[in-house]
């Protein structure tokens, strides 16, 4: 896929609008469109990763990065105290939808349970 095709990409580049919460030179966070929770922020490297294990073999100077930019959202976002998801959702079985590496950070309110039900 072409930074051109990928959505992210198209964020990065400004192409796209988005509700930026926290950029660094090497990673954004922005909140989701479709919120699946209070807070529901996306955290994604600049550069294209397809997913996370492509990222964590690739760069995991970059991995940890936007692990790093996630920890601090959730602290600007005061997740803290209560606790907060992250998440990544990599490949079709996994739910992955955009692929481009990005970390799901949901919190504010109870989540409930991991998974919705049992595979079958």
């Amino acid at each position: 896929m072409s930074p051109t095709d990928c959505l992210f990409c198209r964020i990065v580049a400004g192409e796209i609008p988005a509700t930026v919460v926290r950029e660094t030179g090497t990673t954004l966070a922005f909140r989701d469109i479709d919120p699946k929770a209070p807070v529901h922020v996306l955290v994604i490297p600049k550069e294209h990763y397809a997913d996370v294990a492509t990222l964590a073999e690739g760069d995991p100077r970059l991995a940890a990065e936007v692990l790093a930019t996630a920890a601090a959202v959730a602290e600007e976002e005061g997740l803290l105290g209560d606790g907060f998801r992250l998440l990544f959702n990599t490949g079709a079985y996994g739910g992955q939808e955009v692929f481009h590496v990005h970390a799901h950070l949901l919190g504010g309110a109870p989540l409930g349970p991991m998974l919705a039900g049992s595979p079958g």
